[in-house]
């Protein structure tokens, strides 16, 4: 199984609508049984919360349910666990790499916009996703746009990594 964690703040905005979207995204790639995507948030200022509202809006929009999400703080037993880290911003970011146990874990902690494309060679400080929580419903659509247009890169990824685990086997 390859193992996926999304990453914010608080795990009420940002990171459960990437990793209910890469979700989709694996199941429509054939993938649903080979990959696993969950969420975390840096902090434990919103554990057992729900989804923010907006944020569920947006993904019952799209057909995606999302009610069963509870807001958690990032395990740091995870770093050995999760093949791919993806951070929603550079503050995220920073922090996951500050506090992995190895250059090994600290290998797998992404931004996750570095998977788009159009993010191509774009420095790392600049490819953050703002948190949309003290904005309105026109900041999480901005924070949708940016997490699918990474979203085929990530899946594209994850396809190739297996493709390589499969041919070392």
């Amino acid at each position: 199984m390859y193992r996926i964690v999304t990453v914010c703040t608080g795990n009420i905005c940002r990171s459960p609508m990437a990793e209910i979207m890469l979700t989709q995204a694996f199941e429509e790639a054939g993938l649903g049984g080979e990959v696993l995507v969950d969420s975390a948030g840096t902090t434990g200022w919103e554990s057992g919360n729900p989804i923010d509202e907006r944020a569920a809006a947006k993904l019952t929009e799209l057909g995606l349910a999302s009610e069963a999400h509870r807001a958690r703080q990032f395990d740091p037993g995870w770093y050995a666990e999760r093949d791919l880290i993806l951070a929603l911003d550079v503050d995220h970011y920073e922090d996951l790499k500050l506090e992995a146990p190895d250059a090994e874990s600290r290998g797998r902690v992404r931004m996750l916009r570095e998977f788009d494309p159009s993010a191509a060679g774009t420095p790392v400080s600049e490819l953050g996703i703002y948190d949309p929580w003290y904005g309105d419903r026109a900041d999480f659509e901005a924070t949708w746009q940016m997490i699918h247009d990474a979203v085929p890169g990530i899946v594209q990824y994850v396809q190739d990594e297996l493709a390589r685990r499969r041919a070392s086997r």
